[in-house]
C-alpha cells in the first residue's frame, strides 16, 4: 500500500494548516489511519489517530488544536492543525493499518508515507 501525503510548509506560530495523505494499492479495508511526527534530533511521535468508524485519539500536546478526519471512500486521511506552535515543527507522516487483496487473496498491511514537512516560525 502506497501513501502519499501533501500540505506541510512553512506558517507563522498561530496559523494553520491542513495535512492530507492519499492511500492506494489494492485496499480491501484501511482500519487504522494515523499521523505521527518527528523532529530533527527527536524519535518519531504519535500525533493523532482515527478508525474506520470515526474514533478519534490524540496526542496530549496536540489535543484541542489539531483535527484529525477521514475519507473512507477515497482512503483518505486529513490533519486540520489549527494554533500551531514552533514545537509542531516536524516531518509529519501518513500511516495505515488494514486489509490488501494481492491478487492471490488477503493480507494484511502496515504502512508509511514519505512525510511532509511542516515548519512553524516564531
Amino acid at each position: 500500500v502506497h501513501l502519499v501525503e501533501s500540505g506541510g510548509g512553512l506558517v507563522p506560530a498561530g496559523g494553520s494548516l491542513r495535512l492530507s495523505c492519499v492511500a492506494s494499492g489494492d485496499i480491501i479495508t484501511a482500519n487504522n489511519m494515523a499521523w505521527h511526527r518527528q523532529a530533527p534530533g527527536k524519535q518519531r511521535e504519535f500525533v493523532a489517530e482515527i478508525t474506520s468508524r470515526g474514533n478519534a485519539n490524540y496526542a496530549d500536546s496536540v489535543k484541542g488544536r489539531f483535527t484529525i478526519s477521514r475519507d473512507n471512500a477515497k482512503n483518505t486521511v486529513c490533519l486540520q492543525m489549527s494554533s500551531l506552535k514552533p514545537e509542531d515543527t516536524a516531518a509529519y507522516y501518513c500511516y495505515a493499518q488494514g486489509v490488501q487483496d494481492y491478487g492471490v487473496g488477503y493480507r494484511l498491511y502496515d504502512s508509511w508515507g514519505q512525510g511532509t514537512q511542516v515548519t512553524v516560525s516564531s
